[in-house]
């Protein structure tokens, strides 16, 4: 996995980086790859997950045999010194040994639960690292709609501001041959110059919303590809809303790693317990001595066989008999953590269920609100052209226009947000329900424009 290094450059630069008309503009796959490099949230979990991997392969030493060997040797000089003729006799002698030592656990409930706990805790870190992934895939692509509303809103407000500045212009000749009166001249210079602060304000917002795509993917040279004309949404669940809870509450990776936050602690209790019970290990042992110069006992005589083999088969027991009642009160700690883990268990299915219920309402209201958006941008515009035909012929006023003109921009800027908001609200619904891949990203990617 490749890593972008994001360096920090002056704001203005990296505006003008971001917004050159030589950039070439990514979609929202290429960009989620680029920040799957460079999020440091979603590089942590994969690094956790790593992690866990390894430990959880640590555990295995613990239920198969273990083979060590041991060695020595000594070297000793012995002086003997006779009474009757003060003579002394220097003799060397030396012993070494070797021993090879497998041990196998054969009843040990303590090893066993670690063994467990580090296949769950694994499978915890395969969870968190799936949220990770899914989170940052919404936060893209919550960003990548973000910047496409803003520009949106600024193409909006240029072509607002046009047609204001038209209708200052006609408004300015009615006057002079006298067929307006200077009100309608002045409310249409007011409303182009609220116009062109909007614009100012819109430029700006394109500017803060492309810094902060930049931001989440470590990347400068940012230029959201847009929506194609005419594309079509991503179509309502068809799956009852009981239906998406009941999913969440199985695989979504909160569920599962509270699930399984559960069961290590349930194997923590059984590792506590197993302090009262006795453990069993079988050995084998192979090895020997050799002697030479003799021995401690005849230092002066060399052994007539100096090489000794002592293998030998081992059932070794221990059983606890007190530990200072330790284990008494390990015990009543790891059962209070089983039931803080139970709660969060609890907890942590509730809150998905409304999270999920939450995103399946909101997206249903999306579609509704898009359809509502694209009648009221139909009907906003015929009473544009109504107000201006009747303002040509005398029958409205200058105000009337302007009022329509306004009405119906709002209208497309809210509608070009709505459409956005559905196209998240499906990806935050099926990440609520833990279904959440990117294939889903692939599907929005087709609607982009090439």
């Amino acid at each position: 996995m490749s890593r972008h290094l994001f360096r920090p450059i002056p704001i203005a630069l990296a505006v003008v980086l971001s917004l050159s008309s030589h950039v070439q503009a990514q979609s929202l796959v290429e960009l989620f790859e680029v920040a799957r490099g460079y999020d440091a949230t979603f590089i942590a979990a994969k690094a956790q997950y790593e992690a866990n991997l390894a430990k959880a392969n640590q555990t295995l030493g613990g239920i198969l045999p273990n083979i060590a060997m041991t060695t020595s040797a000594t070297r000793t000089n012995i002086s003997v010194t006779a009474d009757a003729t003060a003579t002394t006799t220097e003799n060397r002698y030396g012993v070494y040994s070797a021993n090879v030592t497998m041990t196998q656990p054969l009843y040990r409930p303590a090893v066993w639960a670690t063994y467990k706990q580090g296949g769950r805790q694994l499978l915890q870190a395969t969870a968190q690292y799936e949220a990770a992934e899914q989170e940052l895939l919404v936060r893209v692509t919550q960003t990548y709609f973000d910047l496409l509303s803003s520009q949106d809103s600024l193409e909006f407000v240029k072509a607002q501001k046009k047609a204001v500045a038209e209708q200052l212009a006609s408004a300015k000749r009615n006057f002079e041959v006298g067929t307006a009166t200077i009100t309608g001249v002045r409310d249409a210079q007011a409303r182009y110059d609220l116009t062109y602060a909007q614009e100012i304000a819109a430029e700006n917002d394109v500017r803060i919303k492309t810094l902060a795509l930049g931001l989440a993917v470590g990347r400068t040279d940012i230029k959201a590809k847009p929506l194609r004309d005419n594309s079509k949404l991503i179509e309502p669940p068809k799956d009852p809303l009981d239906t998406w809870v009941s999913q969440s509450e199985t695989m979504s990776p909160t569920v599962r790693q509270a699930q399984l936050a559960l069961d290590v602690a349930k194997l923590e209790v059984d590792k506590a317990v197993a302090g009262h019970l006795p453990t069993l290990d079988g050995q084998i042992v192979y090895g020997g001595t050799r002697n030479y110069g003799g021995t401690s006992t005849s230092p002066t005589t060399p052994t007539a066989s100096n090489h000794v083999l002592n293998p030998s088969a081992n059932i070794v027991m221990s059983i606890p008999l007190f530990a200072g009642l330790t284990t008494q009160y390990r015990v009543r700690e790891t059962k209070a953590l089983e039931e803080k883990a139970t709660a969060d268990f609890d907890n942590a299915k509730r809150t998905v269920a409304q999270t999920t219920r939450s995103a399946y309402l909101g997206l249903i209201a999306g579609l509704s609100q898009v359809k509502a958006y694209e009648a009221a941008e139909a009907s906003t515009q015929s009473a544009l052209d109504a107000n201006k035909l009747g303002y040509s012929v005398g029958v409205n006023i200058n105000i009337d226009v302007l009022n329509s003109q306004s009405q119906l921009y709002q209208t497309k800027r809210d509608l070009a947000k709505a459409r956005y908001d559905v196209l998240v609200g499906n990806l935050k619904l099926r990440q609520a329900a833990g279904t959440l891949t990117p294939q889903d990203l692939q599907d929005i990617n087709q609607l982009l424009a090439p």
